[in-house]
């Protein structure tokens, strides 16, 4: 291959491309399988899966377990903003997050109390593995569609006792984990939030009405306080297909001399 030459699996995609721009498919169709696509295109299977592959990335096709490949309904994407400023207006963040852009926020959540931290949850939160931890799950809804899922770990060391014990019950229930430390004595000073890229799991496709595999936007969180001690840590899970994350960072102002 020339290095100007291009994959056969970029050219078979870009032939697709154009080929569902002109309509040749109506959203919803299926289309030829897969053995049929390799022997018009001259290349072999994995060719072709890697190509329709692609296109699936970028919203085109879909893939249906057991099915085919079918040409995807036109993608919606909106997004959804993360910064500092979200934990300052009290209240949920993904709450306050979905009222900015006109839509409804809410949520569903199960707790467990006294759940052993993993090994890699205590790492996160500076305890000891086995160590007792609140692990609350969450399926966030936007219009009543799903928009994320995040299971959330705390320390019983913090909250045992207290009236915030369970993050979704007592008196400051829906309320973001800013403010219900903050009720406890504990000021949360920083928080860190690392993306990375996911494929979608069974259990997180079902939730998220996605298929099995498709893009997801993994983001772990921690929450710290002024003495730099982990209060709270969460696994958040975004579709792709749906949302796309923007971070927003604040410029201080120069200091006078």
């Amino acid at each position: 291959m020339g290095h100007d030459e291009r994959p056969a699996h970029q050219v078979v995609a870009s032939d697709l491309r154009r080929r569902l721009a002109n309509g040749e498919w109506e959203v919803g169709a299926k289309l030829p399988s897969r053995a049929q696509l390799a022997q018009h295109y001259g290349v072999g299977p994995n060719v072709m899966q890697k190509a329709q592959e692609r296109l699936i990335i970028e919203g085109l096709l879909e893939g249906r377990a057991g099915s085919g490949t079918y040409v995807a309904q036109p993608r919606e994407r909106r997004r959804m903003v993360r910064s500092r400023h979200r934990e300052r207006r009290g209240g949920s963040p993904f709450q306050a997050d979905m009222y900015e852009s006109g839509r409804s926020g809410t949520w569903e959540s199960s707790s467990e109390a006294r759940t052993p931290a993993p090994e890699y949850i205590a790492q996160r939160l500076g305890i000891d593995p086995g160590d007792p931890t609140v692990r609350t799950a969450y399926e966030f809804l936007a219009d009543g569609k799903p928009a994320q899922l995040s299971v959330s770990w705390e320390p019983m060391a913090i909250t045992g006792g207290t009236p915030i014990l369970l993050p979704e019950m007592g008196p400051l229930r829906g309320k973001g984990v800013v403010e219900r430390m903050r009720s406890v004595g504990v000021d949360i000073a920083t928080w860190t939030e690392i993306p990375r890229p996911g494929r979608a799991t069974q259990e997180q496709a079902a939730l998220l009405g996605l298929n099995v595999g498709d893009l997801v936007l993994a983001i772990e969180r921690t929450y710290y306080d002024g003495d730099g001690r982990a209060v709270e840590t969460a696994d958040i899970v975004v579709p792709d297909r749906n949302w796309e994350v923007a971070y927003e960072f604040a410029v201080d102002p120069p200091q006078s001399d």
